[in-house]
């Protein structure tokens, strides 16, 4: 029985694990389940899964997750960011997913690696803020970091037994939001829910806003540089509204390999459990008879946060951390009418130019750099 630990078991990924956890419980155990808020379903979770702990990183909760839980003794029950870090250090744990939101998923990611734990990773913004920090210290302690992401789950599943063959492009495919066809003047004018209605995939409100924004494409353009040693000028999106081609890889002979499935992330998340053995699925299949399969170029003009992230690479070093940062700021602002949509890519881009550089960041680099840029985010808003 491997042991998991789910950072984030109350977003849209943990819940989905849960499912796949659920359907092969012969193999898998919860060891481990973490919210940031969300205690009652936090509690809910721990009633049904038994986990050996649950923490809840905002520690104004923790009383009432207890009380929650005060006839499971046990079931140990910590709070805190601290509390984070070390649980993933815990001897019984395989593996890690981390489906935390955020610069916070981070620290206890870095706490996993050192504890040499198996990193499933569907929190993008870990390679986006310190990338060279988290492969370096995978290949020091020797730690295999599995993706999560439908699309880099794709890449990885292409390039499965093509050992050392080189990889010329990546295609990496996007839905393309709910604002694909819209103009800049309509753009200028939507609201948090109109950017929450995706087309196509049921996600947090964080990550639908960055797909709204195409933020979380230009995140796995540099999560997909990092994960499989690819230059950014060799990742090129692809706008595929049906999201049935899930990412692919063209090799130097001109042949491409594709990834394809109904979207469903319970796919990614089960092959990063199992891999290299692909376990049943209940599930709807795919019928290609049944829509076509269309393809665009994304409009950097419209949507200038993806050309801001390509930007963020070429530029290097705290780049990408403080990109992060102040779209975590606009992000949250936009969702509560603080920010317009548009907005949102010039405070980046300005907080971009203004945040201080740093050519070679340390961890405790990207810790300042993070609160700096979220300084100067605020202040325009």
């Amino acid at each position: 029985m491997k042991q998991i630990c789910i950072l984030g078991s109350t977003g849209s990924i943990g819940t989905q694990a849960l499912d796949v956890i659920e359907q092969h419980s012969d193999r898998y155990e919860v060891y481990c389940l973490t919210a940031n808020n969300r205690y009652e379903m936090l509690a809910e979770q721990a009633r049904k899964f038994r986990p050996a702990a649950v923490v809840i990183a905002n520690k104004a909760h923790y009383e009432a997750l207890k009380l929650l839980l005060a006839d499971l003794p046990d079931i140990k029950v910590y709070a805190g960011a601290k509390a984070l870090d070390e649980i993933v250090e815990a001897q019984p744990i395989d593996m890690v997913l981390t489906a935390m939101v955020g610069f916070a998923g981070l620290s206890p990611t870095i706490h996993a690696i050192k504890a040499r734990k198996t990193i499933c990773l569907a929190n993008k913004e870990t390679l986006v803020v310190a990338g060279d920090l988290i492969c370096r210290l995978a290949a020091e302690y020797h730690v295999n970091i599995l993706p999560v992401d439908s699309e880099h789950s794709a890449i990885f599943q292409s390039i499965v037994g093509e050992g050392d063959n080189e990889i010329e492009k990546i295609l990496l495919t996007a839905s393309g939001g709910p604002f694909r066809k819209f103009t800049l003047d309509q753009m200028r004018d939507v609201k948090a829910a109109d950017a929450l209605r995706h087309p196509t995939w049921d996600m947090g409100a964080k990550i639908t806003i960055d797909s709204a924004s195409m933020m979380n494409k230009g995140f796995e353009v540099i999560e997909a540089k990092w994960l499989f040693g690819v230059e950014a000028d060799k990742i090129q999106v692809l706008v595929h509204p049906q999201s049935i081609v899930h990412s692919a890889v063209q090799f130097r002979d001109g042949g491409v390999k594709a990834q394809l499935g109904v979207p469903d992330m319970r796919l990614p998340i089960q092959y990063a459990f199992s891999f290299p053995e692909r376990l049943p699925l209940n599930g709807d299949r795919l019928d290609l008879f049944r829509q076509p399969l269309e393809f665009f170029e994304p409009d950097m003009e419209k949507f200038r946060c993806l050309a801001m992230a390509y930007e963020s690479i070429r530029r290097g070093g705290n780049v990408p951390c403080i990109m992060n940062a102040a779209n975590e700021v606009v992000n949250e602002a936009f969702r509560h009418d603080r920010c317009g949509f548009l907005q949102m890519a010039d405070i980046i881009e300005a907080t971009m130019q203004r945040a201080t550089f740093i050519a070679q960041p340390t961890y405790d680099d990207y810790i300042a750099s993070d609160a700096e840029a979220r300084r100067i985010a605020e202040s325009m808003l």
